[in-house]
């Protein structure tokens, strides 16, 4: 394969260069990276592989540090750890000479940082194999030329073949393999600039569509929204009606921008976009991030010479507090029903719970559609989830969730599909509550999450959009049509049938990776004891959520209970409007009584950036956050739950299911 001029017409690999095996057996991929080793595919099964490859394996939030990718690539894979040591040591990618990287299903779940594929791109790695990927992962690979197949391309190029680029391209949709073809999307968009590509004509007819196809649908480019229709696969140009990016991403926004369009550019409509200071609030009082704060401070200052320079709206921290974090302060302050909104990280679907699409994209993507007023959109597949009856009052959304990523998302039966959440059981269920379905939906490797709009959506939103009638938001509401097809089905939930339940880390030094997919029931994983207790995020740090934190902390007072000795137990508020409710409700005093360590809104031990973190292998977790990728918050056990089941068990020391009585 030739790197002249990428990608090439023909593509084989290169007698100079090396295929690395990603196995569930780590030994053999340190063999291969420091022994020399060389396999093929033929010596292995796909069984073989490692499956569900996160996005921090790939690129720790502390490689992140740093956003030139050259440097990043440096820690590739540092995420990889066996035996408590990392796998691929500070340029074994770089230094192993391999241009093909190969593993098993869901490759790149998790984040949508776009330093996971940067740190291959950087590294030699031109060609990634897997039996599938995670959507934005995926997204993140084309925008950056990476060409991607399957096992069987692989055992051909291994054979000698020289396979068509063509082969590579025309798996995609045609937007797609333009850009793929032009070697990523900013080469795809100069030559979209200077008239030297021709895209394909959306030609659609009338038809039933789902939410995700409807909100598509009307932003299209160049088209009257009554006489537009699409179906899953069509690739079209929609215009995006506002988007965010944080520290950890900013800078690298800024600095392709800077390369691309010169250090005056500008942006032709600032006032729905936004930078937030949420995420490495707390990434300096962390031991082992100590030595980054200089690393920390320049993705600030970068931060704000973006905003400087484009005028967007500005979630600054004052006096080192937060706003809040970016997707609950977006939702309360922005996200509108029906908006288009893209930002630079995976949890944006969460701005679905107010009948908008939302989703993340990787930095070069949002710097291209930031600057240019719309994105590239290949309508995906639809799955619906009709919720009927009610909880019963020991669950909470996040147990509903969770049953989804055990049940369906395992299955890869929500793999890149919009998530669509109705039915009469969603009426029972508050805009907060909602949030946490259309959040999570990124867990599921799904494209996105959007709730039917209802009642409760005006009743949530007209307090919050000054000068904004209930008609209004009203006549935007997107409903699916009678009669439109899911690909994935439609599929009943039964509320009341819902139980307790957690994510278990699983075990992956033997190859089952820790994974919100790892569903068990709460009364039948046996005690497990607990050392911290983690209650925040923008999964959990919500008025509702709050709620429910005070509920239980008055109930183990009453019972004279304060949180168990041994248990350290952190809240979280996920914005400073949640806080002060929190205040104006009394429920901080309840919280400081009961001995719970308060955290200012924002990011931390979510993305392993403050308070909450385990220090050792041995520490066991329960949290209310998203994820429990190993190393993600610390190097201990991670338990994902509700804010129920967490706050419950902060008082007995153990993992407990909340209900009524609990503490009597």
């Amino acid at each position: 394969m030739t790197q002249s001029e990428w990608p090439p017409r023909e593509v084989r690999l290169s007698s100079d260069k090396r295929v690395l095996f990603l196995t569930k057996d780590l030994e053999l991929i340190r063999k291969q990276l420091y022994e020399g080793l060389d396999l093929r595919m033929e010596d292995l099964s796909v069984d073989d592989l490692l499956d569900d490859i996160n996005t921090d394996v790939m690129t720790p939030a502390w490689v992140c540090f740093d956003h030139d990718p050259a440097i990043i690539a440096e820690n590739a894979y540092a995420g990889l750890i066996h035996e408590g040591r990392r796998v691929f040591e500070p340029r074994a990618l770089i230094d192993g000479g391999f241009e093909v990287i190969v593993s098993g299903h869901r490759k790149g779940t998790g984040s949508s940082r776009e330093t996971a594929p940067q740190c291959e791109r950087w590294s030699g790695i031109r060609i990634v194999i897997a039996a599938s990927f995670a959507p934005i992962h995926e997204r993140n690979n084309l925008n950056l030329g990476q060409l991607m197949g399957d096992h069987s391309v692989l055992k051909r190029l291994q054979d000698g073949e020289s396979i068509s680029l063509s082969e590579f391209t025309s798996k995609f949709d045609p937007v797609s393999g333009l850009i793929l073809e032009s070697g990523g999307i900013l080469p795809f968009a100069k030559r979209l600039k200077e008239g030297s590509i021709d895209l394909p004509q959306n030609s659609t007819s009338r038809r039933k569509m789902t939410m995700v196809e409807k909100m598509i649908a009307n932003k299209l480019l160049g088209t009257k929204r009554e006489l537009s229709f699409v179906k899953p696969g069509d690739a079209v140009l929609a215009q995006v009606d506002g988007g965010y990016s944080h520290e950890f991403t900013t800078a690298q926004v800024h600095t392709f921008l800077e390369e691309e369009y010169g250090e005056d550019y500008k942006l032709p409509n600032p006032p729905k976009f936004a930078v937030f200071e949420d995420h490495l609030l707390y990434a300096t009082g962390v031991p082992r991030f100590g030595r980054f704060v200089d690393k920390i401070q320049n993705l600030r200052d970068m931060q704000v010479e973006f905003q400087r320079r484009t005028g967007v709206r500005d979630y600054s921290a004052e006096n080192g507090v937060s706003p809040g974090i970016c997707h609950q302060v977006a939702r309360e302050e922005f996200i509108d029903v029906g908006d288009f909104i893209q930002a630079t990280d995976s949890h944006t679907c969460m701005g679905g719970a107010s009948n908008a699409l939302a989703y993340g994209v990787g930095s070069t993507e949002y710097a291209n559609l930031i600057h240019n007023q719309f994105a590239f959109v290949n309508v995906p597949e639809s799955i619906r989830f009709e919720l009927v009856g009610r909880l019963d009052p020991g669950c909470t959304a996040k147990d509903v969730i969770l049953h989804i990523l055990w049940k369906f998302a395992a299955n890869s039966e929500t793999l890149d599909r919009s998530m669509e959440f109705g039915g009469s059981g969603l009426s029972s269920l508050s805009m907060d509550e909602r949030a946490t379905l259309c959040n999570m939906a990124t867990e599921c490797s799904a494209k996105t999450g959007i709730c039917e709009a209802d009642d409760k959506t005006v009743e949530w939103l007209l307090p919050r959009r000054e000068g904004v009638s209930e008609e209004e938001i009203r006549s935007a509401f997107v409903m699916p049509d009678e009669g439109a097809i899911y690909d994935g089905g439609v599929h009943e939930i039964d509320l009341s049938m819902i139980r307790p339940m957690v994510a278990h880390p699983g075990n992956p030094d033997e190859g089952v990776p820790s994974d919100p997919t790892n569903g068990a029931y709460i009364d039948e994983i046996g005690e497990v004891e607990i050392d911290i207790a983690y209650a925040g995020s923008c999964t959990a740090g919500k008025d509702d959520d709050f709620s429910y934190y005070a509920m239980v902390c008055e109930a183990a007072l009453e019972s004279g209970l304060t949180i168990s000795e041994g248990v350290e137990c952190y809240i979280q508020f996920g914005s400073k409007t949640v806080k002060e409710l929190s205040n104006s409700k009394g429920w901080t005093e309840t919280f400081e009584k009961a001995g719970v360590k308060l955290i200012d809104p924002g990011c931390g031990a979510c993305i392993g950036a403050g308070p909450g973190v385990s220090e050792s292998t041995e520490q066991v977790t329960v949290s209310a956050i998203n994820r429990n990728f190993q190393g993600r918050s610390g190097p201990g056990k991670l338990f994902l739950a509700s804010p129920l089941t967490v706050m419950t068990s902060a008082f007995t020391g153990k993992i407990t299911a909340w209900h009524p009585g609990v503490f009597n």
